[in-house]
């Protein structure tokens, strides 16, 4: 079940250094928000934040409240791997798990948190495949290895496997930085289709991408949330002089 996030007055440090600077936003539920802004403003260090990966890190402090739904991540009842498992993370190269096949690389969810078992295990490795718009492309070769597949096949076949496990929202770290024009438009397409059924929230350094694909976008800078509106209205009038000066190429 789709879930929305709600994040409060979040701060994030790498060691001694502030990279996330007291950020509030929300991302509603069954739509796609954008995050935008220049290298290193602290955007994908946010979304990461969602479901905890930067606790991999050490030396890495946070502070404030993110929220799924009504839950805090931060709360202790919460099980950093079953939250991992319920908000799903693309990543900007695409990562098959490389020994395993286009099936096991789908399948291996399913059987990790034992979400299906015997036959069910291939109407649902097929079912998310279909959904990943990669079905038909694979149907004939499932025994193939993942890791063989293109550019824009691996990643839907990331999505796949992230569906395969119930999640409740999606993050996306540029997931269309290193695909072809054919492969951004499929993954495009894809991301429309997901936010009928799943919170999405994706960092691109596209602009025309956020202005295509989202419903609301938020402009980080320097750690800090300057602006976040609905689409068409952010691109279109900005309010915040900082806003404008990016869309128009003067800053970053």
């Amino acid at each position: 079940m789709a879930q929305g996030v709600n994040i409060e007055n979040f701060s994030f440090w790498y060691g001694q250094s502030q990279v996330v600077k007291n950020i509030s936003l929300s991302a509603p539920v069954r739509q796609v928000t954008a995050l935008i802004g220049p290298s290193g403003c602290g955007k994908t260090t946010l979304l990461r934040s969602i479901n905890r990966l930067h606790e991999l890190h050490p030396g890495t402090r946070a502070a404030g409240r993110i929220a799924i739904g009504e839950e805090d991540i931060f709360s202790a009842a919460v099980d950093p791997v079953d939250l991992r498992r319920r908000v799903g993370m693309i990543f900007q190269k695409p990562s098959p798990f490389p020994h395993l096949s286009v099936f096991e690389n789908v399948a291996a969810g399913l059987r990790l948190h034992g979400l299906a078992q015997g036959k069910e295990i291939a109407e649902r490795v097929e079912a998310c495949l279909r959904k990943a718009a990669l079905w038909e492309e694979v149907k004939d070769d499932l025994g193939r290895k993942g890791a063989l597949l293109s550019g824009g096949q691996q990643q839907r076949l990331c999505i796949a496997r992230a569906l395969a496990v119930e999640p409740e929202v999606f993050l996306m770290d540029e997931p269309c930085a290193s695909l072809d024009p054919v492969g951004i438009m499929r993954i495009e397409e894809l991301i429309r289709e997901l936010k009928h059924d799943y919170t999405v929230i994706i960092v691109t350094h596209n602009m025309h991408q956020a202005s295509r694909i989202s419903d609301q976008t938020a402009f980080v800078l320097n750690g800090e949330l300057v602006e976040v509106g609905r689409t068409k209205e952010f691109f279109l009038a900005p309010t915040d002089p900082r806003t404008e000066a990016y869309l128009t190429w003067k800053i970053g």
